[in-house]
């Protein structure tokens, strides 16, 4: 959650884009093979 924060920050007028941006890049992520282990959302993604 605290990533989705920092995300919508970009998009102030749509209080939902920070999550939904955030699992899009969870999921491309996930097919390109990335692994997350116990380290969730301790990450930055640039």
């Amino acid at each position: 959650m605290l990533v989705s924060a920092f995300i919508a920050q970009a998009h102030p007028a749509d209080v939902d884009a920070g999550r939904r941006m955030l699992l899009a890049t969870y999921e491309t992520a996930k097919r390109a093979g990335y692994r997350f282990f116990s380290f969730g959302d301790a990450m930055l993604i640039l």
